[in-house]
């Protein structure tokens, strides 16, 4: 069963990656627009983004836009497979390293736990069931932090009729994309 699970996810990411290529990054601006109005970041909020790569939908404008409002930001550091993502202290302009994956994170920032984070993924579906690159990286991390408020990013061509998961995927309870918030049903 889990070789199956494997597959069909893999299979998964393979479409959601020719979706998303197909999408424009500077649409990240829109999300600026939706995820302010709807107020869902709770003021004073340590917020975690992080530093789009590829055709990721681009999270800067918005983690701009947190910082102008009060709230102070972190970015990931990727640490060795298996582990929990911990966090860094960022603001723009902060000097950024590259980390593994291709990742980048701040260079020497001290530590930080979120209060809410932004989370990049490669489909989603209404139930709230996210597919990331593979890592489990925010899974663990989510399953660390449960009182943190989880916001997916991602384009709406990235949504899914569904998508497959085990019982260690986090669901999200809210995802943003260029077209407005969707709010997940979680109780499914």
């Amino acid at each position: 069963m889990r070789e199956g699970l494997a597959a069909r996810k893999a299979e998964l990411r393979a479409i959601a990656r020719v979706a998303r290529d197909g999408c424009d990054p500077g649409l990240g601006a829109d999300l600026v627009r939706h995820v302010i109005a709807a107020g869902v970041v709770p003021a004073g909020a340590l917020v975690a983004g992080y530093w789009p790569m590829g055709s990721e939908l681009d999270v800067r404008p918005l983690l701009h836009a947190l910082h102008a409002r009060g709230h102070r930001l972190c970015l990931p550091v990727t640490p060795p497979r298996g582990e929990v993502l911990r966090f860094r202290a960022w603001a723009p302009g902060v000097a950024l390293e590259r980390g593994r994956g291709g990742t980048q994170h701040p260079a020497g920032a001290a530590e930080a736990v979120p209060d809410a984070l932004l989370v990049p993924l490669l489909a989603f579906d209404r139930a709230g069931r996210r597919l990331g690159y593979g890592g489990g990286y925010y899974d663990r991390t989510l399953a660390a932090l449960p009182a943190a408020l989880a916001l997916g990013i991602a384009f709406a061509a990235q949504e899914v009729a569904e998508v497959p998961a085990g019982p260690e995927d986090v669901r999200l309870p809210l995802v943003a994309t260029e077209g407005g918030l969707v709010h997940c049903v979680l109780d499914e």
